[in-house]
């Protein structure tokens, strides 16, 4: 009979997979053994394997070549990265090794691309797109970038204000797009984006505020959906619907040569997960070129702004199962040794599912449980996986440490649970460890970041600045807060 954790995942999926595979009944993840790796740093921790960063950029990438030369499509393929799914200075070194550009949505991103421009590592033309509800200190920002000599930022606009707003900081001319409020798939709690401009306004919009404007060129018509690009009667309607205002749009504005299809590729979830990208971007391109051709306009050069595609499937969380609670007689509850709700907050905020897997114990017999995470909280668990609706893991003993890992979690966790700042309950932040190959193909690792101390979450608090510390050692004091993330 079998009834060990291997031969349920045998017979359940297609196993071993590209990025998991076993050795010595111990998972392996894109070849780096994880055992090891908890020995050498402990758990709970998280990593970011870099090499997946620019895997899944050159893979995008083909498929847009490929279906260019398939039908003789005469635009080019941009691909930006979406900051906001990870700012952080090893995900963006990583992306940029690749040629890419660069998609902004607030205020300091621009100090982010300035700092990376002084570096060296984006150039004048990188295209910066920049796109959001623009506050003043965003318009200040991106006019400073524009008037500094950055000609390739495209400002997308997103209200009607924002040109006015713009061009009273921008001394020269510059380039926008402009955003289309899509109308949301019908499960949503509202009808229409609250980010762009509707459908019918985008033209007249045009010719009331840009087209006589002799600062300002209309470059680019950005399409985002919610939902992100996945085959269904939605989105195709969609594309199309944003493909007219293309095209009628272009009869007015010869400039206007560029389409942001925006959105995202879904990332893996499930050892179940299937998704044909090549298959979706030839339908996209194929669309795109057919309703050109038939309105008789030229086709738009393509860019795209993937996120979680960028930097999902480079993230991973690990943990240990401290203790097994019996609550009555079927629920079970492994407790790790940290928090869901802190380290991994879209499991709780939109119910979001990752990849979850055992470390060690694959040669053990399985049983059903539920994770409960360490924070007071009720909604402090994660207790089903979208491909079989309960979660099977070893069984637990006391006497050899139980270890379970979440892969793909490297899109907003971090940002999202606030790294280096507070953390619900005061449970620290994980070690965060990054993993690359060097020129050999040799695993390397080093420490981005220790597992938050008390001291750092008292200084945060206030709790050591004392009674009677005058206004100098005051602000050194926030001054160290501040810096713990660095």
């Amino acid at each position: 009979m079998k009834t060990k954790y291997f031969d349920l995942i045998d017979q359940t999926f297609d196993f071993p997979q590209e990025e998991f595979t076993l050795n010595n009944n111990e998972l392996n993840f894109h070849g780096i053994d994880l055992k090891a790796l908890i020995e050498q740093y402990g758990a709970p921790l998280k990593f970011t394997y870099l090499p997946k960063i620019s895997d899944n950029i050159n893979r995008a990438k083909s498929w847009f070549a490929n279906a260019i030369a398939k039908h003789n499509y005469n635009g080019n393929y941009n691909y930006c990265y979406c900051t906001k799914s990870s700012h952080f200075k090893h995900v963006l070194d990583e992306a940029l090794k690749n040629n890419i550009h660069i998609e902004t949505s607030s205020a300091f991103d621009i100090d982010i691309v300035e700092n990376l421009k002084a570096q060296g590592k984006i150039t004048d033309d990188t295209f910066v797109v920049s796109n959001g509800f623009k506050r003043d200190r965003y318009i200040k920002n991106i006019a400073r970038l524009i008037n500094n000599g950055h000609k390739n930022c495209v400002v997308i606009i997103d209200n009607y204000e924002e040109i006015n707003l713009l061009d009273q900081e921008i001394k020269d001319n510059y380039d926008i797009g402009i955003r289309i409020a899509s109308e949301e798939e019908p499960k949503f709690e509202f009808y229409t984006s609250r980010l762009g401009i509707g459908y019918k306004n985008i033209v007249p919009f045009y010719n009331a505020e840009i087209k006589d404007n002799p600062k300002v060129t209309l470059k680019m018509l950005h399409f985002f959906i919610n939902t992100g690009i996945r085959d269904t009667a939605y989105y195709w309607n969609e594309l199309l619907k944003c493909m007219k205002v293309y095209v009628s749009l272009k009869k007015e504005c010869p400039t206007l040569d560029s389409l942001n299809i925006g959105g995202g590729f879904p990332i893996k979830n499930s050892l179940a997960f299937e998704y044909d990208y090549q298959y979706m971007v030839d339908e996209i391109i194929n669309q795109i070129k057919q309703t050109c051709d038939e309105a008789g306009v030229d086709v738009p050069n393509i860019f795209t702004e993937f996120g979680s595609f960028t930097v999902g499937e480079a993230g991973g969380a690990i943990y240990e199962v401290l203790y097994q609670k019996k609550q009555n007689d079927r629920e079970k509850w492994n407790m790790i040794n940290s928090s869901f709700i802190t380290t991994m907050p879209d499991t709780w905020a939109i119910n979001k599912r990752f990849v979850m897997l055992p470390i060690t114990g694959w040669d053990k017999e399985y049983e059903r449980v539920l994770l409960g995470g360490l924070t007071c909280d009720s909604d402090d668990y994660y207790n089903s996986e979208q491909h079989m609706n309960a979660i099977y893991l070893p069984k637990y003993s006391q006497e050899k440490p139980l270890y379970i890992g979440f892969f793909n979690t490297g899109a907003y966790q971090e940002t999202i649970g606030g790294f280096g700042g507070l953390q619900h309950c005061l449970i620290p932040t994980p070690k965060h460890i990054l993993i690359d190959r060097n020129e050999a193909g040799e695993l390397i690792t080093s420490v981005f970041a220790e597992q938050q101390t008390s001291e750092q979450l008292l200084s945060i608090l206030g709790y050591d600045y004392g009674i009677n510390q005058d206004l100098e050692s005051t602000t050194n004091k926030a001054n160290i807060a501040s810096t713990i993330v660095q």
